[in-house]
């Protein structure tokens, strides 16, 4: 690692990356506002495809070689970028991000329009769907990137995934995201970070489950004998998923968020089911837990009872604060006269992927502010090029 050495006596000049990110502060605010009025809802492909030429384009002039990664919902995103010459046999830094937003389309022209807005407290506030969640995000990365080409950085390759289905859990794209964490040196999550700019080191592990019930549909007056309610197994089903919630009570979160039953009052429902959201801030807890609810039985005779994972992203637990990655990280903020603090987050992300596979892992790289998944939802402006330059100055230190 002689190149960082090189970098920490002065060949990557704070001060330059700090100019040469505020330079460029309108120029991101721009392409955020760009990015933000084209609208990619998850599950749109047509839409999420689009967006994915353009970062194809965007990557190929930052001189990377970019390609797309088929997927009937959207296509992902897959980047390479090959650092300093003397440095090509290195290991890559990973960057991931998504371009799929949890907005409809039409949210642009009513709710959620784009506007810049002064808070007396924050600044300059730019708000509109996915400014915070995260394509704002994506130009962080992308500026980051140019400053490192700009200011002739001696950095290591960097890897970048971009994912479509982010929002719903990464159902079609982690098998991409780990196969762009092996080998990696590090990885960098561009998501928002917490509201007082920490970075986010640790996230809950994540699994959203589908618990499906099948009975005996009857008149619910001539033969009820005859037949089996699915709903009411449903609920009992509900009541023991509560019990075993309540045996691993470590930091388990679990929320009923969809049912689905029944038709019509006078039959005996014969399927219903539930959608379960889990959240663990521990491994083994997220391992018992799992398992117990992919082995239930029905409590009545005749019924069926299934669980069907939708999606799953592992606890990433963060242990040992002195690690070489988050101590670059920190000088890194520290040349640029930015205090650098992480601390555990309770979403989960694609992040979780690369943090539970053991590769050093900070997240949170976006700009600040607020309103992630809600209506009010915003960047602070001036925070774009102090994210930029903080990356930046993160490929020259390691």
């Amino acid at each position: 690692m002689t190149s960082a050495g090189s970098a920490r006596n002065g060949a990557a000049p704070a001060a330059g990356l700090r100019d040469a990110a505020q330079a460029r502060a309108a120029q991101m605010a721009e392409r955020v506002r760009g990015y933000v009025e084209h609208e990619t809802p998850t599950g749109d492909a047509e839409a999420l495809n689009a967006f994915a030429d353009r970062l194809l384009a965007r990557y190929a002039d930052l001189g990377g070689v970019a390609r797309r990664v088929p997927s009937p919902t959207g296509d992902h995103v897959a980047a390479d970028f090959p650092g300093h010459p003397d440095r090509a046999g290195e290991a890559p830094l990973l960057f991931i991000g998504h371009h799929d937003t949890v907005w409809p389309k039409g949210h642009l022209a009513g709710p959620m329009p784009w506007r810049v807005e002064e808070s007396a407290e924050h600044g300059t506030l730019a708000h509109g769907p996915g400014v915070f969640d995260m394509k704002s995000g994506l130009v962080v990365m992308e500026t980051a990137l140019e400053l490192a080409t700009l200011a002739a950085l001696p950095h290591r390759p960097v890897r970048i995934v971009v994912v479509a289905d982010e929002e719903i859990g990464s159902p079609t794209s982690n098998g991409l995201v780990r196969e762009r964490v092996e080998g990696a040196f590090a990885a960098l999550g561009f998501e928002s970070p917490h509201p007082d700019g920490a970075l986010k080191r640790g996230r809950r592990g994540s699994t959203r489950l589908r618990l499906s019930v099948r009975g005996r549909a009857a008149h619910a007056a001539l033969d009820p004998e005859k037949g089996i309610s699915a709903i009411d197994e449903l609920v009992d089903q509900l009541v023991a998923v509560r019990e075993i919630i309540a045996r691993h009570s470590s930091g388990v979160l679990c929320n009923v968020g969809v049912l689905t039953g029944g038709g019509k009052a006078n039959v005996v429902p014969d399927r219903a089911s539930a959608d379960i959201g889990l959240r663990f801030a521990d491994a083994a807890v997220e391992r018992a837990v799992l398992a117990e609810l992919g082995a239930r039985t029905p409590v009545r005779a005749g019924a069926q009872v299934s669980t069907e994972i939708l999606s799953s992203r592992p606890t990433w637990v963060f242990e040992g604060a002195g690690d070489p990655f988050t101590s670059a990280v920190r000088r890194a903020g520290e040349r640029l006269g930015q205090d650098i603090a992480a601390a555990p987050a309770a979403g989960a992300a694609d992040t979780n992927t690369a943090g539970s596979l053991g590769v050093p892992t900070l997240d949170g790289f976006g700009p600040r502010g607020a309103g992630a998944h809600a209506l009010h939802e915003c960047i602070v402006l001036s925070s774009l090029p102090e994210r930029a330059a903080l990356v930046a100055g993160i490929l020259a230190e390691v």
